[in-house]
């Protein structure tokens, strides 16, 4: 009766952090778009529609939350599945150990108890290297070093700066960017010069420059030029992340900001900004050596820029729905573009005269970002639940394929050691390489890991504490270290 009552507290709590997430989805996809206007429709059947719609949102709530319940099942007897098929003998309570017969009792039923819970694979296995399993991964080795307070809404996106001292940046639907001192957690400079949600940020990759794009249409260039701090006891990760497993919603409680420096910088206005799009401008980055930028907006277009006079070069036309994402190689003038059509391109601007175009198929579903690995390779993410690693030379399949059992987010690639982070809407961050073999999962119970969906990771090879870092719709931003590289 007791574990009946928890659970019923528990799916109570989590349907009132759904019916929170929801408002907060509507408020944040009204400030990273722009304004849709007043509607037509008369008040009777405005008033109808709302109804039938809280009824929808009603019914979803309790299967949402039986959904959560489940996943959180599966993933505690995989990892006890693992754990018997390791040879590894569990503790029971009340007695000493288990004999061989017994083991294979346990593991049987827990094997049988596996089954019933994982679905059987709705896509079928295309050409290329597939890999689909709900086997849990190992987190040993991954730890949560660091947690960055101080947001007030979702954080759509993280990045890393270049150099001796990197910054970590934060993009928020609360109308803000901020920079963050990586050893200490404390905030150093916030950015309050745009007027809608901040979709991305990115840093130029030698000057004291950041990029951000906006729900207001525009794209600003900043200066980041600031002083960090020096560390101090306060910032042990004991006193900047979660301690108590009892605050499972905590995401929906305004908590006080972690380690704050005194002497935050605060940035109203640009140094450059970029206009030239109708729509709301959800991702921008530095091209190859620093002197153009590309956007990619929900017009369907994307825009490359000269830096210095701000004048657009090109615009990227093609894409049928809006574009989700944009993301620059670092080393040669390549631009991927993806989209809410189920596609990404590839933009060649190696020839300053000319500039070329490839389409990449093999998504069901919109696909989410792409980004770039070593050996002229570009790793895809989507809705359709499923990663793919392709490379530039054969397009028209991928190399390797990764179903996942919840959508996929802004996934990043550690240009040292090609270890692809995903995040997934279903709170949990994957890491493999590119073979598609899974290597580990981020650790997420009530006490540490993601609440909400996981928006964006981001990758620090050159970092001794962090090297790899996430932010979610939960409005934490999270620094891990990630033993597994090391070996």
């Amino acid at each position: 009766m007791p574990t009946d009552q928890t659970n019923l507290k528990k799916a109570n709590k989590q349907r009132l952090s759904i019916r929170r997430s929801m408002r907060e989805n509507e408020a944040a996809a009204r400030q990273r778009g722009s304004d849709a206007g007043d509607s037509i429709l008369p008040q009777v059947y405005r008033a109808r529609l709302f109804k039938l719609f809280s009824q929808i949102e009603h019914e979803f709530e309790g299967l949402y939350a039986e959904n959560l319940q489940l996943q959180d099942k599966v993933e505690t007897l995989t990892e006890k599945l693992e754990v018997l098929q390791s040879g590894k003998v569990p503790v029971v309570e009340g007695a000493d150990g288990i004999d061989g017969s017994a083991r294979s009792s346990v593991k049987s039923r827990a094997s049988s108890q596996l089954s019933s819970l994982i679905l059987k694979p709705k896509y079928k296995p295309t050409t290329g290297k597939n890999v689909f399993s709900f086997k849990g991964a190992s987190t040993s080795g991954c730890q949560l070093m660091r947690h960055f307070r101080g947001h007030r809404d979702g954080v759509w996106e993280v990045s890393v700066s270049r150099g001796e001292t990197p910054l970590l940046g934060t993009a928020c639907a609360d109308r803000t960017a901020r920079l963050w001192c990586i050893e200490t957690g404390a905030c150093v400079l916030e950015y309050v010069g745009h007027l809608g949600s901040v979709n991305s940020i990115r840093f130029h990759p030698t000057e004291s420059l950041v990029l951000t794009s906006s729900g207001d249409s525009t794209a600003h260039v900043w200066k980041s030029a600031v002083t960090l701090p020096q560390p101090t006891q306060a910032s042990d990760v004991n006193k900047s992340c979660p301690s108590s497993g009892d605050d499972i919603d905590g995401s929906d409680k305004e908590e006080p900001d972690g380690v704050e420096n005194e002497n935050i910088v605060y940035v109203k206005s640009p140094q450059a900004q970029l206009e030239g799009h109708s729509g709301a401008i959800i991702s921008a980055d530095w091209l190859a050596g620093g002197k153009q930028l590309v956007t990619a907006s929900w017009d369907r277009t994307a825009n490359l820029y000269d830096v210095d006079t701000g004048a657009i070069v090109h615009t990227l036309t093609g894409h049928d729905q809006e574009l989700t994402h944009c993301c620059a190689s670092p080393s040669q003038k390549l631009v991927v573009t993806s989209s809410a059509d189920t596609t990404f391109r590839l933009w060649d601007f190696r020839d300053p005269s000319i500039h070329s175009v490839n389409v990449f198929q093999g998504h069901t579903d919109a696909v989410t970002s792409a980004a770039f690995a070593s050996g002229d390779k570009v790793v895809s993410g989507s809705d359709d639940r499923s990663a793919k690693v392709w490379d530039l030379k054969n397009m028209r399949t991928p190399i390797a394929m990764i179903r996942s059992d919840s959508g996929i987010n802004r996934l990043s690639v550690s240009a040292t050691n090609n270890v692809i982070a995903i995040p997934h809407d279903n709170r949990h961050i994957r890491l493999y390489d590119l073979n598609g073999v899974r290597l580990a999962r981020m650790p997420r119970n009530n006490r540490q890991g993601h609440h909400r969906m996981v928006c964006c990771t981001a990758w620090n090879d050159e970092a001794a504490s962090c090297n790899l870092f996430s932010c979610g719709f939960d409005r934490q931003v999270f620094g891990w270290k990630v033993g597994i590289l090391a070996s």
